[in-house]
């Protein structure tokens, strides 16, 4: 087996069907939005009103148990999909993970703008645009990867179609979650210390006069 198993190149369609599959669930989670209740509406406003005033009465210094609760939130996701990509009956799991993804963010962006009209999304794009900009291909590249391994596992063992080397895909599969993992450790820096700074610029014309 190749050691560009898990290469761009050679999984396109892969990253071309999970990349689809998180933009519908974007889709679906902003139209989510249209489906709340008056009483569910009210009760997101409140619990927004009282973020912003946290957000906007919060120290500027860091806090490493905030960095942390960060780190561990994405390190469990992509330990999550990990864990999937090693057994057949995971690859399902994968693609569940990557569109309830979609709908998080899109039913997040969707209520801010939808509540708060230009300045929801001005907040959107502070507090949840940057550090996802790097956070989704991270979740895309280890979502990849899982769904190839566990592919590779259906056609070895389940088919019986033997491979020259076991040991190299699932080593390659290792390194690059692994690698994927550092890069969210230093996003998670990116959202500990630039995010807040810059949601603490946009609250203020969000909360009321």
């Amino acid at each position: 087996m190749r050691s560009s198993y898990f290469t761009f190149k050679g999984q396109t369609s892969l990253y071309v069907f999970v990349a689809v599959l998180f933009l519908v669930g974007v889709i679906f989670g902003a139209l989510m939005v249209n489906a709340l209740s008056l009483e569910q509406r009210q009760d997101l406003e409140g619990y927004l009103g009282n973020f912003f005033m946290t957000v906007q009465h919060s120290s500027q210094g860091v806090d490493t148990g905030t960095y942390w609760d960060i780190a561990m939130l994405h390190l469990k996701w992509v330990g999550l999909i990990f864990i999937l990509g090693l057994s057949v009956v995971g690859l399902p799991g994968i693609l569940v993970l990557d569109f309830l993804k979609g709908v998080l963010i899109g039913f997040t962006v969707g209520y801010l703008v939808g509540q708060y009209s230009w300045k929801g999304l001005l907040f959107a794009l502070v507090s949840v645009a940057p550090h996802n900009l790097f956070v989704i291909p991270i979740l895309l590249i280890c979502s990849v990867a899982a769904m190839t391994f566990s592919l590779y596992i259906i056609r070895n063992r389940v088919l019986m179609h033997r491979a020259p080397s076991r040991q190299r895909p699932f080593a390659s599969y290792v390194i690059l979650t692994v690698v994927m993992a550092l890069l969210l450790l230093g996003v998670a820096s990116f959202e500990t210390l630039v995010t807040p700074a810059m949601m603490r610029w946009v609250t203020p014309m969000l909360l009321p006069v």
